[in-house]
């Protein structure tokens, strides 16, 4: 009934910059909260940025002051706009999104992710 799909990763230098976008679709009402979570290899999935309808956005710690997250109502997209990369960063990342469907149903979603790898 809802689908998101991540989008925008890749291969960045050290202290370069990329941008995640994350679309979704389907038989959507309306979407509360969409927010990014990243899971490197051999550790826990963590959040790293999510912002609500009519909120302002929350960062992990690690990544304040470097990324920006970003929404746009009209198409249904959540961004990710990361600078000031490190090597630590390197993960997946994936998308969620909360979704009231048109039907009532209100639905968690998570996107397929995204690789992004920072290194020289």
């Amino acid at each position: 009934q809802v689908q998101v799909v991540e989008s925008g990763g890749g291969l960045v230098q050290p202290g370069g910059s990329l941008r995640l976008s994350c679309a979704a679709s389907g038989s959507i009402f309306s979407i509360n909260a969409m927010g990014w979570y990243r899971q490197a290899p051999g550790k826990e999935r963590e959040l790293v940025a999510v912002v609500r309808s009519g909120g302002t956005p929350n960062y992990a710690d690690s990544v304040k002051g470097r990324f920006t997250i970003s929404r746009d109502n009209a198409k249904n997209t959540v961004y990710l706009q990361m600078n000031s990369l490190k090597p630590e960063d390197t993960a997946v990342y994936y998308c969620n999104a909360g979704a009231l469907t048109t039907i009532g149903v209100y639905l968690e979603v998570w996107g397929q992710g995204t690789l992004v790898t920072v290194s020289s």
